[in-house]
């Protein structure tokens, strides 16, 4: 086997194009499905922000606006069509419809209980999607870049056999440059596993929000509405410094008095 033609001066004769065209077919097809890895983790990493994204703006209108609504059917048409918290109040509302229905009855509160919490778990369903992708790749991207190197190293020593040259500047070149698969397969599966971890914390976070404002609509409906959450208006710097200085005033009075 020919040894390969000396690379110009001031080129890298062990770079990635070096690497992709002295590997063969297989260090190529190594390289796409990194390639194809890493764009579908961002892909589903960018996705998966932007639904999750909607679904917390969603929690702040809902913690507000729904719950100053006269009634259910109101407040739902105050939240976005087809979003998370208009699905649960939805389904709240099918769910105490459809209790009339049954030929054997069956408590309320467990029945609108089981409605909301499957409800719930479609959602939660819906946010899970996508996320395995992230972990296959977190998990096998390293032994993918493994494999190339493997590859890579055996087809370098076949081609420094059969050139007859042992010398340290023959060995470490190709060696070094087959290294380059496992470097990259680090560097798809990192990004990954921490995209991963940080999704399913959004996830959690936003379940918890679901659950508990599942629960203040369980309350409320039975109950009949006597049964609602306080809404805290968020108040801005401006508006609160009066209120701070007409409370400080009111205590100095109060001292001068007992004075």
């Amino acid at each position: 086997m020919a040894a390969p033609a000396p690379a110009p001066a001031g080129e890298n004769p062990y770079g990635l194009m070096a690497a992709l065209e002295q590997g063969g077919i297989i260090a190529q097809i190594t390289f796409g499905i990194m390639v194809l890895m890493s764009v579908g983790s961002w892909y589903v990493f960018f996705t998966k922000i932007i639904e999750q994204q909607k679904i917390i703006n969603e929690g702040r209108r809902a913690r507000t606006t729904f719950w100053q609504s006269a009634n259910l059917r109101d407040g739902a048409n105050k939240l976005q069509k087809n979003g998370a918290y208009r699905q649960i109040v939805d389904d709240a509302m099918i769910a105490q419809e459809q209790h009339t229905k049954l030929t054997d009855p069956v408590d309320q509160h467990d029945w609108m209980h089981g409605s909301l919490a499957r409800s719930q778990g479609a959602i939660t369903s819906k946010l899970s999607n996508g996320l395995s992708l992230l972990a296959t790749v977190g998990s096998t991207a390293p032994f993918v870049g493994l494999f190339g190197t493997v590859v890579g190293i055996y087809r370098a020593l076949i081609r420094i056999g059969a050139s007859g040259q042992a010398s340290i500047d023959a060995v470490a070149g190709p060696v070094g440059e087959a290294l380059i698969m496992t470097a990259l397969g680090l560097a798809v599966a990192v990004p990954a596993v921490m995209q991963y971890n940080w999704l399913m914390r959004r996830n959690k976070s936003i379940g918890e929000e679901l659950a508990r404002f599942a629960n203040d609509v369980h309350g409320y409906m039975m109950s009949g509405g006597s049964l609602k959450p306080a809404v805290t208006a968020a108040r801005s710097p401006a508006a609160s410094a009066p209120a701070r200085a007409a409370a400080t005033g009111q205590a100095g009075a109060a001292t001068t008095t007992r004075a």
